[in-house]
């Protein structure tokens, strides 16, 4: 077994248990909170700080720091490796304790930026919304530290530890919606809170393993560091480049706060297990291919560099169809034990399915986004990503005028859902071209068979779609059994659609373990 299957591995268990987690915080959500006002403001003041986690853990910083830390690694000193961490260290938290305060400063007009419905809404609370992003936004400082420390371990072939820390904001907010709300007047509050206090636990966990490393950063600045300008150069154009799909996702909250009351509720579920996939496969792989290439490109192994990539996207491919289809024909028994309960109701179940089906249209491309972009990042390139990502959120905007406005102006209560569709189109947009550009480059060269693979695997995803309809009850059944019942429906359904696919994929020939090896 590849070392860079095992670390992938690694990473996906710790994302599993995660997501789990979260999965289990979206049902304690869902149970003691209404999606209503308050929830919103709430989602929206998390929202805010946590598209800096997605520019940080999983977009810009990384990918613009683990090229030029592995460079170091690799060619210089290590006291020069050291230097550079420390300095690096000192520009960031001095730049994110500016945004900080400023988010903190002007928390009311960030609210009117990013939900301007609110200010038209009977049921919104910008008021609350805008106390509660004071709270949440130091986590912007307190994750970027998280996923400056992850850059480093994973430089030095850590990849469990990071991937373990989300672990720890699920716990806190979990305690936080069960314990710590019934003591505030506002509820709601306890979560912005917990958002803070997570953001801490995961910073200060991984101080142990950088100490065992000999890189417990100082915080040192220096103007024209050669590493931290390289770093800065490199990081400016992938904030766009690389958080394309979370700068579309923005864009669309903004949209939903003039849509019906409870659209960002809705679209908040439907992004969270189209998440679930895409952490397990795409920012698993991204992750572990990022320094193996940063490697291959230090060292001129252009031909290692494509059968890395050519590697990644083979193996999310055949998880990544088959999650499209699960999420698709399950959309409605996972939200009705999510979401149907005694505070919220069926209908929010129909709202958040149609979002998630049509979100779910594009994981594919968003995992393949996760997979290609490191095949730029790692050359240090960082130009090509961002026009590409521009393109992408140009689409997303059209298609929300095209699609998104019609169906407002018409009246229908799915309107959110076109939010969702438009996030997928761009999705596809920003993932061909990606790859397009890779191979015109001569960096993307797939191996033969490619076609037959891909037709091979959404063979096996129908089969097991149908074996996973013939034993879906109905929606009047989800509508009405308890909950212990719906969980166990749904237990067998998900042994269903697993046994199905793998049954399926061996009887068309595809054999996972030659996939074992880059």
């Amino acid at each position: 077994m590849s070392r860079l299957f095992r670390s992938g591995i690694a990473i996906s268990i710790m994302t599993l248990m995660s997501r789990i987690l979260g999965l289990v915080r979206d049902v304690v959500y869902a149970n003691y909170f209404v999606m209503g006002g308050a929830m919103d403001a709430f989602l929206v003041a998390f929202r805010i700080p946590n598209l800096m986690r997605r520019l940080s853990a999983e977009g810009a910083f990384s990918l613009a720091f683990i090229p030029v830390l592995t460079e170091y690694k690799e060619k210089r000193s290590e006291a020069e490796l050291k230097d550079l961490v420390n300095h690096v260290c000192g520009m960031l938290g001095l730049i994110l304790f500016m945004i900080t305060l400023v988010a903190v400063v002007a928390a009311p007009l960030l609210m009117m930026v990013f939900a301007p419905g609110f200010a038209a809404k009977a049921d919104a609370e910008p008021e609350l919304a805008a106390y509660l992003l004071r709270i949440t936004a130091p986590y912007m400082l307190f994750i970027s530290l998280s996923a400056f420390f992850s850059s480093i371990l994973n430089a030095f072939g850590n990849f469990a530890v990071p991937a373990f820390t989300p672990v720890l904001l699920n716990v806190v907010m979990i305690a936080a919606a069960v314990w710590w709300a019934p003591h505030f007047d506002e509820p709601v509050e306890a979560l912005a809170w917990g958002v803070f206090l997570g953001g801490i636990a995961q910073a200060l966990f991984q101080v142990p393993y950088l100490k065992k490393l000999g890189l417990v950063p100082n915080f040192s600045f220096k103007r024209g560091h050669e590493g931290v300008s390289r770093i800065l150069k490199l990081m400016a154009p992938a904030l766009l480049g690389s958080s394309a799909a979370q700068l579309n996702i923005t864009i669309n909250t903004m949209i939903a706060s003039l849509l019906a009351s409870g659209s960002i509720s809705w679209l908040y579920f439907s992004d969270r297990f189209v998440e679930f996939p895409l952490a397990l496969i795409g920012v698993a792989i991204g992750t572990v291919i990022l320094p193996k290439l940063s490697g291959n490109h230090a060292n001129a192994e252009g031909k290692e560099f494509i059968q890395t990539l050519d590697w990644a996207m083979r193996l999310s491919m055949l998880v990544a169809i088959p999650a499209t289809f699960g999420l698709i024909v399950l959309a409605v028994p996972i939200l009705a034990i999510v979401i149907d309960n005694g505070v919220n109701g069926w209908r929010d179940v129909e709202m958040a399915s149609m979002s998630l089906m049509t979100y779910a249209i594009g994981l594919p491309a968003f995992i393949m986004v996760k997979i290609l972009a490191p095949g730029f990042y790692s050359r240090q390139d960082t130009k090509t990503p961002v026009r590409i990502g521009l393109i992408a959120i140009g689409v997303n905007i059209i298609s929300n005028l095209v699609i998104v406005l019609p169906w407002y102006q018409m009246g229908f209560v799915g309107a959110h859902a076109g939010l969702a569709l438009s996030t997928a189109i761009s999705g596809f947009v920003n993932a061909g071209l990606l790859y397009y550009t890779l191979k015109k480059q001569g960096h993307m060269v797939l191996n033969s068979g490619w076609v037959p693979y891909l037709l091979k695997i959404t063979a096996a995803s129908l089969a097991m779609v149908l074996a996973v309809w013939f034993l879906n009850p109905d929606d009047a059944w989800w509508q009405a059994a308890g909950v212990w019942k719906k969980l166990g429906e749904l237990g067998i359904l998900l042994l269903t659609a697993m046994v199905t696919y793998l049954v399926a994929i061996l009887a068309v020939g595809i054999r996972p373990k030659q996939l074992l090896k880059v």
